[in-house]
């Protein structure tokens, strides 16, 4: 699942006739670099959220025949935050863990290895498993800590940043209302303070897209390293 439904706020005025994963880098969409990924990494069928200017991405990317994959839409009136989104398109998702990536950041991570991780997820053991990355400078803090053992907790030293990919087991979110903001972070602590969290570190590219600047950065970075 890639969860595209953010209106972007810090992004505007970009945002206000694109939603923010059509913003391109290095020549293509944010969410497209995500596609080709995920299907280079054996993923087929995917499933995209949307509520500002949805009806853009649809347009945009259809079907997915165009990249190699099946899309299936998962339209919100209104955003749902992260974990109501993902519990409104469990119709779609079905009964088995899934991989979910956030729209609008760039990751190089092993999505392979991800998929490899979801199917390691029950419903009566790890119902997560985070990608973390270290710390970057608008987020010194951190989320999580992440053990030697590859269990990931809600408190403690040192600590990583979340990277907005994930895998999941529909139990995490099967006790949400439907249609019902929620956020993911209640339900993660939750679950790691019943140490049903996994995750591990990754050391490669990531960035949050989240202003202006940034995109502008990392265009900068994929256009130089495009072969010319």
């Amino acid at each position: 699942m890639i969860l595209a439904a953010g209106r972007g706020e810090r992004m505007r005025p970009l945002t206000d006739h694109t939603p923010k994963p059509l913003l391109e880098a290095g020549g293509k969409p944010l969410i497209v670099w995500h596609i080709e990924r995920l299907r280079a990494a054996g993923f087929r069928e995917l499933v995209i959220n949307h509520a500002h200017l949805g009806h853009r991405l649809e347009e945009a990317l259809g079907d997915g025949a165009a990249f190699g994959v099946r899309i299936a839409w998962s339209p919100a009136a209104s955003a749902l935050e992260t974990a109501g989104g993902i519990r409104h398109a469990l119709p779609l998702l079905g009964d088995a863990p899934f991989v979910v990536v956030n729209g609008d950041v760039f990751c190089d991570a092993d999505f392979a290895a991800l998929r490899v991780a979801a199917a390691d997820l029950r419903a009566d053991g790890a119902l997560a498993h985070l990608l973390l990355v270290d710390n970057p400078a608008h987020h010194p803090e951190g989320d999580f800590r992440l053990d030697p053992d590859g269990l990931v907790h809600a408190d403690g030293q040192p600590r990583l940043t979340f990277s907005g990919l994930g895998a999941y087991h529909p139990a995490l979110f099967t006790g949400l209302a439907d249609d019902t903001p929620a956020k993911l972070a209640p339900l993660l602590r939750a679950a790691m303070a019943a140490h049903k969290v996994t995750g591990r570190r990754h050391g490669g590219r990531w960035i949050d897209v989240g202003t202006p600047q940034r995109l502008t950065e990392l265009d900068c970075e994929l256009q130089h390293k495009r072969p010319s």
